[in-house]
């Protein structure tokens, strides 16, 4: 007969074998369940709005939610599809260009840089009305853009995946919220007592916050960026919209953008647009950024820099183009608990 301290050895045991099996069924999808889980807790105060307004009908009420969050997300995905492919004809004729003739003459004021600047402009007049010795140069290049080209097709890839899938588990959540949100609360409260509701406040405030407040500002920039880019009529405005919120988490991001477009158009000898493209850039795009962004972050993660930028580096090697969106928000959770619980230890006791 086994004593009483091996049966709770064998059960402790089965249980941990048991969780990880459960872990090892559900790791191809952990990323989407995770993403699934933020995107049902940020719009759950507009899902219960929509469920009163629908009558009480659970089932209406998380179809309908459902199938907003797919356009919101997968709609700006469709976009970015179709503006690439709609340029790809573009990009064909402009390759076509310059196989025949070549690069134009480079910039004068690219030899006034410093350090390097000689060095580019010679460079770069190497090829300059001749499209064969270009051709030849890029040939060198062929293989490793390739490689380059198939490893962002899986990110991608895997990408959309991942967020149809987060889509598609985003259902069952809204149908299902407040069970699981109980049974949490309940793991909780057995894991840190009574500061169990306050600890899932501080993980709803944060996930709002970098939602909202990161990524919320980025797709405002990409889509200003877009609008600003269209009316000057710059190839590809969908494109670089969307090479604007990638890198709306980095402080000079969206200058590097928009500031790349007007040197262009400079350089097309339309000053005016030029001028125009700088101007919207820097009062209407970056607005959201210096002014609008840091407004809804403290109202409920107020983060350093470092988190964010770690978090959406990490998260994209980590998660592929999804990790963009999932880093910072389970950095910025980690980041917030943590504090809160060393604050709580490095509290001087209470005299009595």
């Amino acid at each position: 007969m086994l004593s009483p301290r091996s049966d709770r050895f064998l059960a402790i045991l089965a249980l941990t074998l048991l969780g990880a099996g459960c872990v090892l069924v559900l790791w191809p999808f952990l990323t989407a369940l995770i993403w699934a889980a933020i995107l049902v807790s940020t719009s759950w105060p507009a899902f219960r709005r929509l469920d009163r307004l629908v009558g009480e009908r659970r089932t209406l009420a998380a179809t309908l939610m459902t199938l907003l969050v797919t356009v919101v997300l997968l709609g700006p995905i469709a976009a970015v599809a179709l503006a690439l492919a709609d340029n790809v004809a573009e990009l064909s004729r402009a390759a076509t260009a310059l196989v025949k003739d070549g690069l134009p003459d480079a910039p004068a004021w690219l030899a006034s840089l410093p350090l390097l600047g000689q060095t580019l402009h010679d460079y770069w007049q190497q090829f300059a009305h001749d499209g064969h010795r270009l051709v030849a140069e890029l040939e060198k290049l062929a293989k490793p853009a390739q490689a380059a080209g198939l490893a962002g097709g899986r990110i991608v890839g895997r990408g959309v995946l991942d967020m149809g899938l987060s889509v598609f588990l985003a259902f069952f959540l809204f149908l299902h919220g407040e069970a699981l949100a109980r049974r949490l609360r309940i793991a909780l409260e057995r894991l840190t007592g009574a500061r169990a509701t306050h600890l899932l406040g501080i993980m709803r405030d944060t996930v709002s916050g970098v939602i909202y407040g990161i990524l919320g500002t980025g797709l405002a920039q990409g889509v200003l960026a877009a609008i600003g880019f269209v009316i000057a009529g710059v190839p590809g405005a969908v494109l670089l919209g969307g090479a604007t919120f990638f890198l709306s988490v980095v402080p000079v991001g969206p200058p590097l953008v928009w500031g790349g477009a007007a040197i262009w158009l400079f350089q097309q000898g339309q000053p005016g647009w030029a001028a125009f493209v700088a101007i919207w850039g820097f009062f209407v795009v970056s607005t959201v950024d210096n002014v609008i962004k840091p407004f809804i972050i403290s109202r409920g993660a107020n983060l350093p820099f470092a988190i964010v930028f770690l978090g959406v580096l990490g998260g994209v090697l980590a998660f592929g183009v999804i990790g963009a969106f999932l880093g910072p928000t389970l950095l910025a959770v980690g980041y917030r608990l943590a504090t809160e619980w060393t604050t709580e230890a490095a509290a001087p006791p209470a005299e009595g």
